[in-house]
């Protein structure tokens, strides 16, 4: 089906989502898999299916759509119906086609980032074993990667100790001795450390204290209601990390994610010299364009990962780089702009830092 649409083509793929996914809910069985399978890839469509539309191209072009999804979207994009508010678990997102405008008005950030500094391998929860993933990241033209498999406090995710860690560690130095012959690519020795709700790390410090990067993370009591700002300000003081990753907890479709005086908690992370991430990963966008907007002003160093699993996510980096361009973050403040050298010198000198507050 190549019907041109020549009215009602202004719904965003966005838009489109959150109509697939109401939709789902009226189908059973098949239909509404189907439904819920293209509610979630319209998040990754790279183009608005109604500019498709609009020139007559099929959207079976696009991942998820059939013959029969294809004719529900064509019915909304001729007669567009009202789109009801999402709710707050699936809010705030950024489309894939709406990243990739972002960068096309501000096409800069492509050629910046130097690396992506959250990527897990088999040594945790990744698909992928180290040296896979890590050539994976290398073919991306980056200059390095955080490897960032979790730590010890997280079983579920198949979390290290640290004498796992080492381990892992000296098949890190291996590897970066073999890839000083590709134009110096370096693989940085990198955790996500489990932080409790009261902001402590599970790790021995002199554990972490031999890595590149530290990455802190919640990952428990991540549905309260209350405000959490204290919580956040006990995890940035936290000595041994460099990053709070994917800070709010958010989840596309399952939870909202936790609520903070954010002006409070960034400045006090700038304060301390703690970079605050967005999380790229299309089910996190963890922080989004408008949270970024308060770290500017506040002047917070940011960390963009795109916490991959699959090399496939490898591709989230363009969500977390348009997000930052939305937001107009000063790339002076983002690591990842940052050459490897003066990044680990960058971290060697606020975990000095931290010693002494």
């Amino acid at each position: 089906m190549s019907t041109k649409v020549s009215k009602g083509v202004d719904l965003k793929n966005s838009e489109l989502s959150e109509l697939l996914s109401r939709a789902s809910e009226d189908e059973a069985d098949h239909r509404r898999r189907a439904l819920r399978r293209a509610g979630r890839a319209a998040m990754l469509w790279p183009e608005e299916a109604a500019d498709l539309a609009a020139a007559g191209r099929p959207l079976r072009e696009l991942p998820s759509v059939g013959p029969w999804v294809e004719r529900r979207i064509l019915d909304w994009l001729e007669s567009t119906p009202e789109v009801p508010e999402p709710p707050a678990e699936r809010s705030g997102f950024l489309t894939m086609a709406e990243a990739q405008a972002a960068l096309d008005a501000d096409p800069r950030w492509r050629g910046l980032v130097r690396g992506d500094l959250q990527v897990h391998t088999t040594h945790s929860d990744g698909h992928h074993p180290l040296e896979e993933m890590v050539e994976a990241v290398r073919q991306r033209g980056y200059d390095y990667v955080g490897i960032t498999d979790h730590s010890v406090g997280l079983p579920i995710a198949n979390g290290m100790s640290e004498a796992r860690l080492a381990a892992q560690g000296r098949e890190i130095d291996a590897l970066n001795e073999r890839l000083a012959d590709h134009e110096g690519f370096r693989v940085l020795r990198s955790i996500e450390m489990n932080l409790s709700p009261e902001g402590e790390g599970d790790m021995d410090p002199a554990a972490l204290a031999r890595l590149d990067l530290v990455l802190g993370a919640f990952h428990s009591k991540l549905r309260l209601n209350e405000d959490q700002t204290e919580r956040y300000l006990a995890a940035v003081r936290n000595p041994d990390i460099h990053v709070l990753a994917h800070p709010t907890t958010r989840m596309f479709g399952r939870r909202k994610g936790l609520t903070a005086n954010w002006g409070r908690v960034f400045e006090e992370a700038t304060r301390l010299d703690v970079a605050v991430e967005i999380d790229a990963t299309l089910h996190r966008q963890d922080l989004h364009a408008g949270l970024l907007e308060i770290a500017r002003e506040a002047g917070t160093r940011i960390s963009i990962g795109t916490d991959s699993h699959y090399l496939s996510e490898l591709e989230a980096m363009d969500l977390g780089l348009g997000a930052a361009a939305l937001a107009r973050i000063d790339p002076d403040r983002v690591l990842n702009v940052m050459p490897a050298e003066e990044l680990v010198a960058w971290a060697s000198e606020r975990r000095r830092l931290a010693a002494t507050e």
